[in-house]
C-alpha cells in the first residue's frame, strides 16, 4: 500500500510538472495577410522556425490573417504581438503622419525587428479592358483594396496625388486580396491592386485563369512621390514572371517589415530573431520572394521605427552592429 501511495504521488508530481511546463510556454501571435499572399507565407515561415525550438526557449508561435494597417493597430491594442507591415505604414504609424489609418496618433512604442522582401505596387488588368497605364484606371471598374490593408492605403495615397476620388471609377470595389483574381476573370472588375512580394499566388491565378497583364505604374506623380518619400523606391517586376507580360514592368514599391512593440519582452523578440537568422538558409528557401535576402539589408533597410531591444541584442551578438 505504501509503495502504491508513492507511485500515485510520483504520478501526481509528474502531472503537476507537465502542467507547469505548459503554463510557462509563451504564446506569440503574428499578424500576417491573406492566405494567397507572401505576408501569410512569411508569418508561417517564421513560426515554423520558432516552433522547432519550443522545447528549448518555451515560445509557441501562431499566425493569423490580417493586413499592414490592421496588424500595426493590432499590435498597439494587444490583439497580436508582432506583425508584417509595409515599410510606408511602419513610418506613418511611428510618426503619426496618417491620422485616418492610425487615429490614436504617433505609435512611439512601435519597434522594428527586421525587413523582409521587396513589395512592388502592382496593377493587374484584363487584357480586353483597355488599361495600358495607371492613368487608364480612371473611369474603369477597379478593386481598390479592403479597408485596413496596405493595398488600400497606398492606393489612396496615389489617388490623392493624382487628384482622384472613388467617384472617378466606374466601380471602386473593396474585395480582399484572395477574392481579386476571381473578380477580375469573372468580369466584375477591370483591374486589381496589390502591394505584394513576387511571385504572388493571386496574381499567378489571375494571369493563368484569364488574359491579363501587369500594368506599369510610372508617371510624373509617382516619380515625385518616390523622390519625396524615403520609404518608396522605383522598382521593376521582371518580364515573364506572369503569363501575358513579356517585358519588364516599371513601378514603385515598399518593403515588407516585421514589427513589434515595447510590450513584447526582449527575450521573446531575441528568440524569434535568433530562430530566423540561425536558420537563415532554410528561411530563404521557404518562399521564392526570400531567395535573395541578405542579413545586412534586413537589419538596416526600410526600418523607420527604432529596432527592438531583443533584435539589437541578437545583432550585436553576431557582430552585425
Amino acid at each position: 500500500m505504501f509503495m502504491k501511495k508513492l507511485a500515485i504521488t510520483a504520478l501526481a508530481g509528474a502531472a503537476l510538472m507537465a502542467t507547469s511546463a505548459i503554463a510557462e510556454t509563451k504564446h506569440v501571435v503574428i499578424g500576417t495577410g491573406g492566405q494567397t499572399g507572401v505576408y501569410y507565407q512569411a508569418g508561417g515561415a517564421i513560426c515554423r522556425l520558432v516552433n522547432k525550438g519550443t522545447a528549448k526557449h518555451e515560445i509557441n508561435c501562431t499566425h493569423k490573417t490580417g493586413a499592414s494597417i490592421t496588424n500595426i493597430n493590432g499590435i498597439r491594442s494587444g490583439n497580436v504581438d508582432m506583425g508584417v507591415a509595409q515599410s510606408d505604414w511602419q513610418y506613418h504609424a511611428y510618426n503619426g503622419t496618417a491620422p485616418e489609418q492610425f487615429p490614436d496618433g504617433a505609435f512611439k512604442e512601435l519597434r522594428s525587428v527586421f525587413s523582409v522582401h521587396a513589395e512592388p505596387f502592382t496593377v493587374v488588368a484584363r487584357s480586353d479592358s483597355g488599361i495600358k497605364t495607371f492613368d487608364d484606371l480612371k473611369g474603369k471598374k477597379v478593386n481598390v483594396g479592403d479597408p485596413g490593408s496596405g493595398n488600400r492605403g497606398t492606393m489612396e495615397i496615389i489617388m490623392e496625388k493624382m487628384g482622384w476620388t472613388m467617384d472617378d471609377f466606374a466601380l471602386a470595389s473593396e474585395l480582399k486580396s484572395s477574392e481579386q483574381a476571381a473578380a477580375l476573370c469573372d468580369g466584375k472588375v477591370d483591374a486589381i491592386i496589390f502591394v505584394a512580394g513576387h511571385p504572388n499566388g493571386s496574381i499567378k491565378e489571375a494571369t493563368t485563369s484569364c488574359d491579363a497583364i501587369v500594368v506599369p505604374v510610372d508617371n510624373a506623380v509617382v516619380q515625385k512621390l518616390v523622390v519625396d518619400n524615403e520609404y518608396y523606391a522605383m522598382t521593376t517586376i521582371p518580364a515573364g514572371m506572369y503569363k501575358g507580360t513579356d517585358t519588364d514592368t516599371k513601378t514603385f514599391g515598399v518593403a515588407a517589415t516585421f514589427v513589434s512593440s515595447t510590450k513584447t519582452d526582449e527575450e521573446t523578440v531575441y528568440q524569434m530573431v535568433k530562430s530566423v537568422f540561425d536558420n537563415f538558409k532554410r528561411f530563404k528557401k521557404m518562399h521564392p520572394a526570400f531567395a535573395h535576402l541578405k542579413e545586412s539589408d534586413m537589419i538596416t533597410n526600410n526600418l523607420s521605427a527604432p529596432l527592438h531591444d531583443g533584435a539589437v541584442r541578437y545583432y550585436k551578438e553576431k557582430g552585425w552592429m
